[in-house]
């Protein structure tokens, strides 16, 4: 997925504060491979040395970068830089996969159960169907290079049971497939927040139950406002993070 450059809160005509400054410099020498994923930066001290700041300005800085997942501070390691690919923009979103090959990464993915369960009230009317119609809904688990990174939960339209049957377990990107069939996603809607990981999302994971998790709710239609599918993501913390920029929309490759 593709990130966006020059996310900021400050209000027009507000010069930009000497964290926000240096944290941005920062990013920029990140992302342009300065400093290299899994490399350690330069001590706080130094790096107050290099931008006339006190400690405390750095130590802010790296805070910013550190909720965007660029970097993480660990015990007798100082700062370590992780990967400056793995922020998303709002722009344009990507798929899964989009985003992990444009960033390097490998993706992957199986299937872990499938279903065939009655419409809820609120997917009949999302999908304008009856209530307790069947509709095929299934459990994938995301891979970054074969390490489980995110739970992935679909309901697919009725339109679409045929195709969704074809779905191979391991299938790569729905999206691809959904292509391949002549079925084109145009746009996707999103609503992000944080979730605790149930019991089997947590054996899926490998992570423990009630860890924090970035849950992506997320609706995709045709170009002609055709709904597709009602999905909800649950990524593990880490693994990605989202970004907006309140002014006009740009965005940089990852």
């Amino acid at each position: 997925m593709a990130s966006q450059e020059g996310a900021s809160t400050r209000r027009d005509g507000e010069a930009p504060t000497q964290t926000a400054r240096i944290s941005a410099d920062l990013r920029r020498r990140i992302v342009a491979g300065e400093f290299p994923m899994g490399e350690r930066l330069p001590s706080e001290a130094a790096l107050g040395g290099q931008y006339g700041a006190t400690r405390s300005v750095i130590r802010g800085a790296l805070a910013r970068l550190a909720r965007l997942s660029l970097v993480e501070a660990r015990p007798r390691d100082g700062w370590i830089v992780l990967d400056a690919r793995r922020t998303q923009g709002f722009a344009r979103m990507q798929s899964f996969a989009e985003w992990a090959l444009a960033g390097g990464r490998m993706p992957g993915g199986r299937i872990a159960s499938r279903e065939t369960g009655a419409a809820t009230a609120r997917e009949a009317q999302r999908f304008g169907i009856r209530l307790g119609e069947p509709l095929e809904r299934f459990v994938r688990v995301r891979t970054l290079d074969e390490r489980p990174v995110m739970v992935e939960r679909s309901t697919w339209a009725p339109w679409l049971a045929p195709v969704v049957a074809e779905f191979a377990d391991d299938v790569v990107s729905t999206t691809q497939a959904l292509a391949d069939a002549g079925i084109v996603v145009a746009a996707t809607n999103h609503r992000i927040e944080v979730s605790a990981a149930s019991t089997d999302e947590a054996a899926l994971l490998g992570v423990r139950r009630s860890s924090p998790l970035l849950q992506v709710s997320r609706t995709t239609v045709t170009a002609d406002g055709r709904l597709v599918e009602i999905g909800v993501d649950r990524y593990r913390a880490g693994v990605i993070a989202f970004e907006i920029d309140a002014g006009a929309p740009t965005r940089s490759a990852i």
